[in-house]
């Protein structure tokens, strides 16, 4: 099902709303670029500083502008269950195909807390429900026994996207599940080594500037022609590379967007946007790779 390049949508903004659209030009773009789906309000949505209104608006939007060319898989994870499943719940309502859901933030439960939490928002949807493990954010990771368990008692909890930075955590997932369960790279950096081993795909940052690109690569892979994936990583390698460092996401992807006339640079706080020295060297980027004009 998750098979391909997904694009973890931005969430334009203009005059402190959201940009809708912007929101739907964006759209357009990925399904010309021949995404497999779309991510609204994941963290590159910048989801925690939308109110549950906007959150609901922008699924509802993407939902109709993507008009069933592409997936659409919500962002819906919360650090409170019952809020997880409410937004999961009104996503489900509202039309989506499917629900991220990013593993419990701050509170840092167990694993069998984990399971407990996934297990309660799996039984209250027919979504399917893709796992999101991001440790550098969340301070835990889901465990890949979790995992299993949680598979094996809602099978409607078929996918992860991976983003713990190593492709062992894809080959102990993929040794330890069906082969039905499907697992994602969470870093565009690292879509090549988790295909290698078994990932079908990734949720892509770097997918709104460059989604046809990132399908591609991913066919690419998944055809088995790795020289050709391999050149589109190293063509683009600064790229993901510097999204990666200059800020935290989604900092650089936001101006980058702007710098390609897609959108207002404006984010929302405590998120604030690239010191000077950092806009120019994103620019120098884009400009290498005949993403914008110099």
């Amino acid at each position: 099902m998750f098979e391909g390049a997904h694009t973890a949508l931005i969430t334009p903004f203009r005059d402190r709303n959201v940009d809708e659209a912007a929101l739907r030009a964006l759209v357009e773009k990925q399904v010309a670029g021949g995404v497999a789906g779309v991510v609204p309000v994941g963290t590159t949505g910048e989801s925690p500083t939308l109110s549950h209104a906007e959150h609901q608006q922008v699924i509802e939007l993407v939902i109709a502008a993507a008009d069933k060319r592409c997936l659409v898989t919500a962002g819906t994870g919360s650090n409170s269950t019952r809020e997880a499943i409410s937004m999961t719940q009104a996503a489900e309502k509202a039309g989506a195909d499917a629900a991220l859901l990013v593993a419990p933030y701050y509170n840092k439960p167990s694993q069998e807390g984990l399971y407990q939490h996934y297990k309660a928002i799996g039984e209250s949807t027919g979504l399917p429900i893709m796992l999101y493990s991001i440790p550098g954010r969340c301070q835990i990771e889901i465990g890949v026994e979790t995992v299993a368990r949680l598979h094996a008692v809602c099978p409607n909890i078929c996918a992860m996207k991976e983003a713990g930075g190593t492709p062992e955590r894809v080959s102990q997932l993929k040794a330890a599940l069906p082969e039905a369960f499907e697992v994602v790279s969470g870093d565009d950096s690292l879509t090549i080594p988790f295909m290698s081993v078994g990932a079908v795909g990734v949720v892509s940052v770097a997918g709104n500037l460059i989604p046809r690109v990132m399908t591609d690569l991913v066919k690419a892979a998944l055809e088995g022609r790795w020289a050709d994936a391999l050149a589109l990583h190293e063509q683009f390698y600064p790229l993901f590379s510097g999204f990666l460092k200059l800020d935290t996401n989604p900092v650089p992807i936001k101006a980058a967007m702007h710098l390609a006339g897609a959108c207002e640079p404006d984010l929302r706080l405590p998120m604030v946007p690239l010191p000077e020295e950092k806009r120019v060297e994103l620019k120098q980027i884009l400009e290498q790779l005949d993403l914008i004009s110099s």
